[in-house]
Parts: structure tokens; sequence; C-alpha cells
């Protein structure tokens, strides 16, 4: 168990992602680049791709994301941040998608 001062400490935004591509050598990984109204956007790693073969489907798409995670290097790239998602056993799948009115950066409250 936290407490809510842990959870607190937890910063969820908004991104949009901009692109989406699979990373070299790896079934499971997407490379995305995702704006949350900085300055230049935030390259994120995610272990998704096995639920969008199609992965031109995700952009556009805005979604809510850990943003205040320590940069973590995986196959090499650079992830800033970590996509949210929840899974159930029986392999249903879903990422938290955010309304279109809703702008890039916006922190989940």
């Amino acid at each position: 168990m936290i407490n809510i001062d842990d959870f607190h400490k937890v910063e969820i935004r908004t991104g949009e992602i901009l692109s989406a591509e699979k990373v070299e050598g790896a079934d499971r990984l997407l490379k995305l680049s995702v704006n949350f109204g900085e300055e230049n956007p935030r390259q994120i790693i995610s272990g998704i791709a096995k639920y969008f073969p199609e992965i031109e489907v995700l952009v556009g798409k805005k979604c809510a994301f850990a943003t205040n995670l320590e940069p973590r290097t995986i196959r090499g790239l650079e992830s800033n941040g970590m996509i949210m998602a929840v899974s159930t056993d029986d392999g249903k799948f879903s990422l938290l998608e955010i309304g279109k009115d809703i702008p890039q950066g916006t922190l989940v409250q």
C-alpha cells in the first residue's frame, strides 16, 4: 500500500501520439513520438505492438502517460515516459484514451 502523498508523486498527463514505428528486432516494442505541449515531442518506447497490427491507427490518439519517470533505455532507445493501458488475463486490452477537446499536457487529476 502507498499513501496519497506517494500517489501524488506520479505525474500523469495527456499526450497526442504524433508517430508510431516498430522497433527493429523487437516484436513487442513500438517507438512513439508524443506531443505533451512541450517545446519538443518526447520519445516513448512501449510494449504494445501485439495489440496494434496496423500501428498507424495510433497516430492522432490522445492518451494518458506517466511523464515524470526517470528516462529508461530499451533496446538502445531512450524512453521518456510510459503510456497508460489496461489488459486482462483473457487478452482484452485498452489504452487510456483522452477526449479530443482536452489539450496535450493537461495534468490528469
